[in-house]
């Protein structure tokens, strides 16, 4: 099997095309390269990180599907991204007018994605990292997924009141919907559950201890009062 470095240069190099495809000409050179900025920046992380924490196959496969659905939105706009018209050239039918959509869904389907694909690779990280066990290895992926699907949205948000106009909106990219931020937020909750559901199912069936995993991780394991209790040991400590 190939190496878990090799995978990951292959998949890097992969992303690499496909970022210089669609950096060729996009519909809007500002809307892009804001588009771009965080991404940029998580995959420089990815680049630095691996060396001490590398992922497996299946995380970075994940992320790599994600950050290539982002980079096909960041070139057409997410509000432009002509997937009915694909489908419509591929099956000879619209998936709008079957669902009865009158708006470009495409950013509801990379929110979604956002959850369902980043779940495993934060449970990875909170696994191997902070050593978590039982229902924290699944409630927290969930808990960070939804928070940063919130962060972002006031990030956009924030964004489009610096920038303004044009570029603001295409950012922004509503359509036009008062709900769009909540949405939004509620597609990634979604893609994060049933990340984690499927995760959970599949490790019942294969961990034998993994219902007494769950029960002890909800035992108290320090008997003893924090807060004000442990400020006064660590000040009686000094």
């Amino acid at each position: 099997m190939i190496s878990h470095r090799r995978y990951l240069s292959v998949l890097a190099v992969l992303y690499l095309m496909v970022w210089i495809a669609l950096a060729i000409d996009p519909i809007n050179r500002a809307d892009w390269a804001l588009e771009n900025a965080l991404p940029l920046a998580f995959v420089v992380l990815i680049a630095v990180s691996y060396r001490w924490l590398l992922l497996s196959r299946i995380s970075y496969t994940l992320i790599f599907l994600f950050l290539c659905l982002h980079t096909l939105g960041a070139h057409y706009t997410y509000a432009q991204v002509p997937y009915d018209d694909w489908i419509r050239a591929l099956s000879g039918w619209s998936l709008n007018e079957a669902m009865g959509w009158e708006r470009n869904h495409f950013d509801r389907f990379v929110h979604f994605s956002y959850g369902l694909l980043f779940a495993y690779p934060v449970r990875e990280v909170f696994l191997r990292v902070a050593n978590v066990r039982g229902f924290w290895g699944y409630f927290l992926p969930v808990d960070l997924t939804m928070s940063t699907s919130m962060i972002f949205e006031l990030f956009e948000w924030g964004a489009a009141e610096l920038f303004g106009g044009d570029l603001g909106i295409a950012y922004l990219g509503t359509q036009g919907d008062v709900w769009d931020a909540h949405k939004d937020m509620a597609l990634a909750s979604i893609g994060v559950i049933i990340a984690m559901t499927a995760t959970a199912l599949i490790n019942v069936h294969l961990q034998r201890d993994f219902a007494r995993e769950w029960v002890e991780s909800l035992q108290v394991k320090r008997k003893r009062p924090l807060g004000e209790d442990e400020i006064a040991r660590l000040w009686r400590e000094q």
